[in-house]
C-alpha cells in the first residue's frame, strides 16, 4: 500500500473516532440530564470518579497554581506597574491565566493522570469479561461504566480549573506584595481582576474546561471498551486515546477562542 493510501486510512480512522466520541458526548449529555439513569451503581461510580479525578490531585493542582502565580501573575503585576499601566493588570490576568492557562493546564493534568487510568481500567474489564457480566445482569454498560466516568471527568475538570484560577491569583498577589514587585493594595488588585471579567470570559472558561474534558473522557472510554481480547492491546490503545485527547484539547480550545473572542 502506498504512503498516500495509508495516510488516507489513518485520517479516516481518526475522523471516525472523533465522530464516535462526539456521538458519545451527546448521549452522555442527554442521559445525564435524566434522573432515572442515575441508578445506585452509576451514582457510586460517579462519586469515585470525582474523588479520584477532582479531589486526590487537589494538592498538586494548588502547587501548580502557586508556581503559575509566582511565574506569571507576579511578572504581569511587575511589568504593568513598571510601565505605569496598572489598569491593564486585570485584563491581562484574565486573558492569560483564566482564559488560557487554567483550562489547558488542568485538562492536561486530568488527561495524563486520569485518562490513562480510565482507558486501562475499562480495557481490563473488557478483557476479563466483567463488562459482559454487567450486561448479562440486565444493567446497561453505558449507564454503569461510561456515563459516570465522562460526567465525573467533566465536573472535576471544571472545579479544578476554578480552584487553579483562584489559587494562582491569590498566590501571585501575595508573592508580588512580599517581593515588592506588585501592588500591595489588595482591593485594587481584586477590583482590577473582577472588573476585567466579562460574561464571555466566564462562558469561555466553562467551555474550555468542560468540552475538552468530555471529549477526553469519551475518547478514553471508547478506547478502553474497544480493546481486543489480548492484554498486549492495552498499551497502544491507551497511547492512541491519550494522543487523541490532547489533540482534541488544543483544537477545541482554539475553536472556542475563535467563536468567543473574535
Amino acid at each position: 500500500m502506498n504512503p498516500i493510501a495509508r495516510l488516507g486510512e489513518a485520517v479516516l480512522a481518526q475522523a471516525d473516532e472523533v465522530r464516535h466520541a462526539a456521538a458519545l458526548i451527546g448521549a452522555v449529555t442527554w442521559s445525564g440530564a435524566q434522573p432515572r439513569n442515575w441508578v445506585r451503581t452509576a451514582r457510586n461510580t460517579l462519586a469515585r470518579q470525582i474523588f479520584a479525578i477532582g479531589i486526590e490531585p487537589l494538592l498538586f493542582v494548588c502547587a501548580l497554581a502557586v508556581f503559575v502565580g509566582l511565574g506569571v501573575v507576579v511578572q504581569l503585576a511587575f511589568w504593568t506597574g513598571a510601565t505605569g499601566q496598572s489598569q491593564l493588570l486585570g485584563p491581562l490576568l484574565v486573558s492569560v491565566v483564566a482564559r488560557e492557562l487554567g483550562p489547558i493546564l488542568i485538562n492536561i493534568v486530568v488527561i495524563v493522570r486520569s485518562g490513562s487510568v480510565m482507558a486501562t481500567e475499562l480495557g481490563v474489564m473488557k478483557i476479563d469479561g466483567r463488562v459482559q457480566g454487567i450486561e448479562a445482569q440486565g444493567v446497561s454498560a453505558f449507564t454503569a461504566l461510561v456515563l459516570p466516568r465522562v460526567a465525573g471527568a467533566a465536573i472535576s475538570t471544571l472545579c479544578l480549573t476554578i480552584v487553579f484560577i483562584f489559587v494562582s491569583f491569590a498566590s501571585g498577589y501575595h508573592f508580588g506584595a512580599w517581593l515588592g514587585t506588585g501592588s500591595r493594595d489588595f482591593w485594587f488588585f481584586t477590583d482590577t481582576v473582577v472588573h476585567a471579567i466579562r460574561p464571555y470570559d466566564a462562558i469561555g472558561i466553562v467551555a474550555k474546561s468542560l468540552l475538552p474534558a468530555l471529549f477526553a473522557g469519551a475518547s478514553c472510554c471508547i478506547g478502553g471498551l474497544g480493546v481486543g481480547g489480548a492484554v498486549t492491546d492495552l498499551p497502544p490503545m491507551t497511547q492512541r486515546a491519550l494522543t487523541r485527547s490532547v489533540a482534541g484539547l488544543f483544537v477545541i480550545s482554539a475553536v472556542v477562542s475563535l467563536l468567543t473572542y473574535l
